[in-house]
């Protein structure tokens, strides 16, 4: 199966939509904890050297993104039951 790739331009790239960018590619994987249906329903993960993007697979065009620091303390805080 190939996947396919999302192409994100680089912040150290000019402002222009000229031919000054850096694109760079990352390729959504599927959570083990989404359902095993080929609908969408999942959750999808991409990761660069620096950052994490996540998304819905129902809509693609939205990510968040954060660094694996910043993952790691919100799911210790939902495994231990923190809320604020």
């Amino acid at each position: 199966m190939t996947q396919a790739l999302s192409w994100q331009r680089s912040t150290f790239s000019g402002g222009g939509e000229g031919n000054t960018c850096v694109e760079l590619a990352a390729s959504w994987q599927k959570s083990t904890f989404s359902d095993g249906g080929n609908g969408n329903t999942c959750v999808e993960l991409a990761a660069t050297p620096a950052r994490l993007h996540l998304r819905e697979s129902d809509a693609p065009a939205t990510a968040l993104t954060t660094t694996p620091a910043a993952l790691a303390h919100l799911l210790a805080g939902i495994r231990a039951g923190v809320t604020r």
